[in-house]
């Protein structure tokens, strides 16, 4: 046996982590890097940021999902550059030396350049934000109870703009919470005057589903009292008051940006192997193009092929898939034998409304309501079963299901050191 290929993997998400975990005890020397010292799991972000799940649910500590590993180490760092020439990557804790770099650190928050708007308007990428946008929720409904008359409605207004599965996801579960919770944790308020809107520019909300469930999806938005505004986009938002395209204006204190989402870039990857959206260009090996020894995997990979000239949507499926791939192709190498192309195959997609209201797309036919929902339920215990093993998620849910209520609204805001 020869001395062991460093691989380094920079991110732990679907990808990276999935990566991590198929190599682990085999003769590769795994170093896995991220900003976190945790996994989180974006799909149920906004169940945090509507305090239904606690943010420890969603977030599985690293170092314990590899605690009986033998070959794979964390660092917790931020990754400055990468040196292609001498296979070296340059972090803020060290510099570490690479046989093969796997870039797997995902997308960030799309403001489409409007710096007014990423100052403004509150994001939903990761577990601090979610948290921050839980505290700013209900720190809203304190101040609705002593804002003068003329102050409430843009306390009362909440803005989500973005109707791709987020922001439907995230404007259902604030119409659930002023529909079942604040009127209990709230008695002496009226919230009537709560009102959701969710901003979307394209035509349809979930543009890359079904036309059924596009439908579908903003029949129970509507009738959960959610105001869906369609081919509306904003144009300025400074803090106070979210100004449209179409010379509307909305006042309000809340605005959510689900909007779109672009690659994280990193100091050192070649200008031409980078294409739109900031996705790295890749072959059928998710190996950077002109770059030998770099893979790039998940969201951040942009992969044509025949089915996808377009790359492939940018959800978990998929970067789970590339990494099983690719790490099989790296146990393949250790034998000499020949690698294997990734192919996609599209398991379908889904997006939760609220309580039994679900919409689900399959590659055959497509079903919305109930079933949807259990089906919605099951899909995501499963990933998650496939991250940890955590049940508790599961009794977390059953238990706000029947009980309409959850139990965490709990404001905990950052201590001051500055006595």
């Amino acid at each position: 046996m020869g001395i062991q290929k460093k691989i380094v993997i920079i991110g732990a998400g679907f990808a990276g982590l999935r990566l991590a975990q198929d190599l682990e005890n085999t003769d590769f020397d795994v170093l896995l890097i991220d900003k976190n010292n945790y996994h989180q799991f974006q799909p149920l972000m906004y169940q945090v940021a509507t305090a239904r799940l606690e943010p420890a649910s969603i977030s599985f500590p690293l170092r314990k999902v590899f605690q009986h590993s033998k070959n794979v180490r964390i660092r917790i760092a931020d990754v400055l550059s990468v040196d292609t020439q001498n296979k070296k990557l340059k972090t803020s804790i060290a510099d570490f030396e690479y046989d093969h770099l796997i870039i797997a650190f995902g997308c960030t928050t799309n403001y489409f350049g409007n710096a007014e708007i990423e100052k403004f308007a509150f994001p939903m990428k990761s577990v601090p934000e979610a948290i921050q946008l839980r505290n700013q929720i209900l720190q809203t409904f304190e101040d609705a109870l002593i804002a003068p008359p003329d102050k409430i409605q843009a306390l009362m207004n909440f803005v989500v703009v973005g109707g791709g599965p987020t922001g439907v996801e995230l404007a259902g579960a604030l119409a659930e919470m002023k529909k079942n919770i604040l009127p209990k944790d709230y008695p002496d308020k009226d919230f009537s005057k709560l009102t959701i809107y969710l901003l979307e520019g394209s035509p349809n909300v979930l543009s890359p589903m079904s036309i059924d469930s596009q439908k579908m999806s903003r029949k129970y938005l509507e009738e959960l009292g959610v105001i869906v505004k369609t081919n509306t986009i904003v144009k300025h938002y400074d803090g106070k008051t979210v100004s449209l395209q179409s010379g509307e204006i909305i006042e309000s204190t809340n605005v959510i940006w689900a909007a779109g989402i672009i690659g994280n870039t990193l100091e050192g990857i070649p200008t031409e192997s980078v294409t739109r959206g900031n996705r790295f260009l890749v072959n059928r090996f998710n190996n950077i193009v002109n770059l030998e020894n770099v893979y790039a995997l998940g969201d951040i990979a942009f992969m044509a092929t025949p089915k996808y000239p377009n790359g492939h949507p940018q959800v978990a499926s998929v970067a789970i898939e590339q990494a099983k791939v690719l790490a099989n192709n790296f146990k393949l190498s250790l034998k000499s034998k020949p690698k294997v192309e990734y192919e996609y195959h599209d398991k379908g997609s889904m997006a939760t409304v609220g309580k039994r209201k679900a919409v689900v797309d399959l590659p055959k036919f497509s079903f919305q309501g109930r079933l949807a929902w259990f089906t919605w339920m099951f899909i995501h215990l499963m990933l998650i079963l496939s991250v940890k093993n955590k049940l508790s998620i599961f009794v977390n849910w059953m238990f706000s299901y029947f009980n309409n209520d959850s139990t965490l609204r709990v404001l905990l805001k950052p201590a001051s050191k500055n006595k």
